[in-house]
């Protein structure tokens, strides 16, 4: 990315902030050159405030903070489209995004423990493909949430925490021998059934994919 242009618009640019996974816009800020710098140190998302004439880190009070994913900024470099995982709702309303959706929906989302999670079903549902661990733990959101019937989803809930961790180790297991034993295309099935009940537990357990990034960034610095 070239040098920001900074001057046409007294010293600030537009942001686009959209989530990494689902492409949903989640909000429009502003950003001063310092705003900037601090967005690329820290990796979490900072802006402008035009009214209180100061530096803000999104989420500094409520906690719903915009992990950075990647920056990029349009062919005249002055307006910015920033790609972010957030860490609970980004609108003040509690929606999980400023661009539309009702206050009841709002009042769900605040509560709900995996927010990109939510979002990925959400583009699921809109007939939207989304071919992703993201998407696959949304539908893993809905099998926990509304528990239907003939859902081996469903069955691991109902059989609790124990059953979930003895199904991870015996698919681990499994891996382990496909790879040592048996084709490629079998370790390909094998590594998939792991990966699935793996993302079940994180889903009981109340961990994002996210988390799970934010985890190995931390432990590449």
């Amino acid at each position: 990315m070239n040098q920001l242009n900074f001057n046409k618009l007294q010293g600030l640019v537009p942001v686009i902030i959209q989530h990494a996974d689902t492409a949903q816009v989640l909000m429009l800020g502003f950003m001063n050159e310092e705003a900037y710098q601090k967005t690329l140190e820290t990796k979490q998302v900072w802006f402008y405030s035009r009214i209180k004439k100061r530096l803000w880190m999104k989420g500094e009070t409520s906690g719903n903070s915009l992990n950075v994913i990647r920056i990029s900024s349009d062919c005249d470099e002055d307006t910015l489209l920033i790609q972010v995982r957030p860490r609970g709702p980004t609108c003040h309303t509690g929606e999980v995004s400023c661009f539309g959706g009702s206050s009841s929906e709002g009042a769900i989302r605040r509560f709900y423990p995996i927010p990109e999670g939510e979002q990925a079903l959400a583009r699921l549902q809109n007939g939207v493909d989304c071919a992703s661990f993201t998407c696959l733990q949304g539908v893993i959101l809905d099998r926990q949430k509304n528990m239907p019937k003939n859902s081996y989803t469903t069955s691991l809930f109902r059989d609790g925490l124990d059953q979930m961790c003895a199904k991870v180790e015996e698919e681990s297991d499994e891996v382990i021998k496909a790879a040592k034993q048996e084709t490629r295309q079998r370790l390909i099935e094998e590594v998939s059934d792991l990966f699935y009940h793996t993302l079940v537990l994180m889903v009981e357990k109340g961990v994002s994919l996210g988390d799970i990034e934010e985890e190995l960034e931390r432990r590449q610095k």
